[in-house]
């Protein structure tokens, strides 16, 4: 006869360590990161021109740092909150392929962007910010749901994290679906130079509060400096 444990402990037995998680992840990372190189090409210029074509797809470039620096942004992020995760169940495992989901979309509309740049497109220009906006938002809404449940899964966490923690991180999440949010209204109304300002600013909040939103304060803290004796 099967004895039947305690809900407890079944409960604790379906928890895992987030070792298998990580290493899935960082593989996921390591994939895209690699493949953003791909849309770095010859150009396709006439002999005597190649230093033209060179210049002329400097778009390609910009895209290519761009999207680089954004996936190494959001795996210092990642990597930034398992630290401060124990354990992992079902629930934070489908939470963590949206995240993965949305950073393996990401380098897709940032090659748009640049080839609507490249292209000298009044139109394709807002499109493109258009869709990289909403790819951005979206990728931020996944990471709203992570944080989310790990606030609601105190559980899954290590034991000394200050609480309310990732109730906090949720308002990073938010302030960078705002953000492209409005990005996106600024690109559609034929400014897309000025929504790749915010496309640029949004990562490097992110990258600020990596470790999260109370290192911001510490960045941004002017040291003071000690009293002169007289």
């Amino acid at each position: 006869m099967r004895v039947r444990r305690p809900a407890t402990e079944e409960r604790r037995a379906r928890l895992s360590d987030t070792s298998r998680v990580e290493a899935f992840s960082d593989g996921v990372f390591a994939i895209v990161i690699t493949l953003l190189v791909l849309d770095v090409r010859v150009p396709d210029a006439e002999a005597g021109h190649l230093a033209d074509g060179l210049v002329d797809q400097w778009p390609t470039y910009v895209a290519y740092a761009t999207s680089f620096l954004y996936v190494g942004i959001v795996w210092l992020n990642h990597h930034a909150a398992f630290d401060r995760i124990r354990r992992t169940d079902r629930g934070l495992h489908w939470a963590n392929l949206g995240v993965l989901a949305t950073v393996a979309l990401l380098p897709f509309p940032t090659a748009v962007l640049s080839y609507a740049v490249e292209s000298d497109s009044a139109a394709d220009a807002r499109a493109a910010a258009v869709l990289y906006a909403i790819v951005a938002m979206v990728m931020c809404a996944s990471w709203l749901g992570f944080f989310h449940y790990l606030d609601r899964h105190p559980q899954l966490l290590e034991e000394d994290l200050e609480e309310g923690f990732f109730a906090r991180e949720r308002m990073r999440a938010i302030a960078g679906i705002a953000a492209y949010a409005v990005a996106g209204v600024v690109g559609f109304l034929n400014a897309p130079l000025a929504a790749m300002v915010i496309f640029l600013a949004v990562p490097a909040f992110f990258g600020a509060t990596s470790q999260g939103l109370s290192e911001l304060h510490a960045v941004m803290r002017v040291p003071r400096r000690p009293a002169r004796r007289r």
